[in-house]
């Protein structure tokens, strides 16, 4: 980025204000510093938009499409403004089922149990546990890790030239990587997908926050994303896309609100028609705050500007990724190469160091929050790490004592939020820490790395 580009990213779009953007926390070499919150790719913190909007609702909060009252006819209203909100940000078509699930892992167990009779699975290893692990019961390929995007492309393409040209078939892949921030090619990818009688279906959880997604520019079958992903973190998700095959399952959850008619036969037994609408993978009283919140953090972004929020961000990753160069002990993760595009999510490890220990350091001496772990995608951490497949490694915490040898990485991830005193403290910390080492002793406590007491 252009000494230009950077100064216009930084007054074109100030941080977006979210909770939490004052809070202090206590540092064990004494004192309290301002928590810089480094882990956006884990779980965002609300905007302070979406605070304020549920805020405003919560005294008319009522139960959704069961009541005559004014209070559950105006939440029924609320809900379904959502959804109709929602399915604008992602540019459905008309024709379009967009349901409200609880998070990006549940809609994608959803759509593999609405999958038809005998469907294929394309699933590259690269991707996070929620959108490769939700197949178990299809016919699954996995295809390796691809090292540039023309190559993913390729790799699918000789997969699907190969499958059962007269079967139902599915490819799913991520939008942006949770482990190196990198874009992936979907729409060339939807294309492959398309040219051999595929759908597919996009993981856009650490896409949706950073970019402007279209279904339709796109021309993918059915995007998955998380509202706690994009600064509402109210325990909601998201399924858009294609109706036909949500239609022709049974309902993800059976009872009610996804029934439309339950009848005593003369046998004993029951009959149901169930909803033909998104309410049939809707049972029970629907989550209409998480709801309301996404259909809130939608309206923010979409009025701040994705290609101001997008500049800014690229300016934070250009500060962030100069400065761990700077660090020759610092190995940035990367499958595509330095050149990708990608979004505010960065991993590395650092020479000589357990990963635990140096998110630990970060936290405990510098009040920045960060992450360790596998990423819940072990096989492309072990991938980018060049580990032995049969290592073990646990998502999200680390397999040894400071200083000895494991199989983690460390994470880094923002957004719209950030502030740059936040990413300027975090590559300051960096250089500290392996230059001057940790000023506090650590110990392994439960599984993760804590100051010594």
């Amino acid at each position: 980025m252009s000494v230009s580009t950077a100064a216009a990213a930084r007054t074109v779009c100030a941080p977006l204000p979210v909770l939490g953007r004052d809070v202090t926390v206590p540092l064990v070499t004494g004192g309290e510093v301002t928590y810089a919150a480094l882990d956006y790719a884990a779980s965002a913190p609300a905007l302070q938009r979406v605070w304020d909007d549920v805020a405003a609702y919560a005294p008319y909060y009522g139960s959704v499409h069961r009541g005559a009252g004014y209070l559950s006819q105006l939440s029924t209203d609320l809900f379904e403004s959502a959804r109709r909100t929602v399915a604008g940000f992602l540019d459905c078509r008309p024709d379009d089922q967009l349901v409200f699930t609880r998070s990006t892992t549940d809609s994608l167990n959803l759509l593999a149990r609405a999958l038809p009779a005998g469907c294929q699975v394309f699933v590259f290893e690269t991707e996070h546990h929620a959108s490769l692990l939700p197949w178990q019961d299809a016919r699954v390929t996995y295809l390796n890790a691809p090292r540039t995007p023309r190559q993913a492309v390729e790799t699918l393409e000789r997969a699907l030239a190969d499958r059962d040209p007269h079967g139902p078939a599915l490819v799913c892949v991520t939008g942006a990587s949770n482990v190196t921030g990198e874009l992936w090619p979907v729409r060339e990818l939807a294309a492959a997908a398309h040219a051999h009688g595929a759908r597919i279906v996009v993981d856009a959880a650490q896409l949706a926050p950073h970019h402007p997604v279209s279904v339709q520019e796109l021309d993918v079958d059915w995007i998955a994303f998380s509202g706690h992903k994009l600064y509402a973190p109210f325990g909601c998700g998201v399924l858009a896309g294609r109706a036909d095959w949500l239609v022709a399952a049974d309902p993800y959850l059976a009872g009610g609100g996804a029934s439309r008619k339950v009848t005593r036969r003369e046998d004993g037994g029951v009959d149901v028609e169930w909803h033909e609408s998104a309410a049939r993978h809707e049972a029970g009283s629907p989550n209409v705050i998480g709801a309301y919140s996404i259909a809130s953090a939608c309206k923010a972004l979409t009025e701040a500007g994705f290609d101001s929020l997008v500049a800014r961000e690229e300016y934070l990753i250009a500060k962030v990724r100069a400065g761990l160069a700077e660090v020759p002990q610092v190995k940035v993760l990367s499958l595509f190469g330095d050149d990708a595009p990608r979004v505010g999510v960065i991993s590395f490890v650092v020479e000589g160091w357990n990963s635990s220990h140096f998110a630990a350091a970060l936290s405990a001496e510098y009040g920045i929050g960060v992450r360790d772990g596998l990423f819940c995608a072990h096989p492309l951490v072990r991938t980018l790490l060049g580990s032995d497949p049969e290592t073990q490694g646990e998502c999200g915490a680390p397999e040894a004592a400071p200083g000895e040898k494991s199989l983690n990485a460390i994470r880094v991830s923002f957004g719209a939020g950030t502030p740059d005193e936040h990413v300027e403290r975090f590559v300051n910390a960096v250089r500290e820490l392996v230059s001057e080492g940790a000023r506090w002793q650590y110990r392994t406590e439960d599984g993760r790395c804590v100051p010594a007491v």
